[in-house]
């Protein structure tokens, strides 16, 4: 019972950041805010997507103690690292590669700090 509200949750919030990674996809004016949202979409949305057949895979584990639920756990971990990892080396790829190709961001923000100078 408390590992099926704990799935329930875990896909509710993965699904919750994906939702808002797509808005943010959509509304972000240029691909430095777009890949934020994006970003946070992948990392937070899929990690607790995959928490929640982790968690699925070991209760189902323990009360079959049937390996193939222990080995979709484990599979499901690595994957959930490898991505959290490679998500953000490759975020950082695509802004080093807009940054030197010359797009600049859009200015949403007024900069005080110019105005008052040294």
């Amino acid at each position: 019972m408390i590992a099926e509200i704990l799935i329930v949750a875990c896909l509710a919030v993965g699904s919750f950041f994906n939702i808002l990674g797509i808005i943010g996809l959509l509304r972000f004016p240029d691909v430095y805010t777009r890949m934020h949202a994006t970003t946070k979409m992948t990392t937070f949305g899929s990690v607790f997507t995959a928490l929640a057949v982790i968690i699925y895979g070991v209760t189902a584990y323990l009360d079959s103690v049937n390996s193939q639920y222990a080995v979709l756990a484990i599979h499901t971990l690595i994957a959930a690292v490898a991505l959290a990892f490679t998500n953000a080396l490759g975020s950082h790829a695509i802004a080093r590669g807009a940054h030197r190709a010359g797009i600049k961001p859009v200015q949403a923000v007024v900069d005080r700090l110019e105005e008052v100078g040294p």
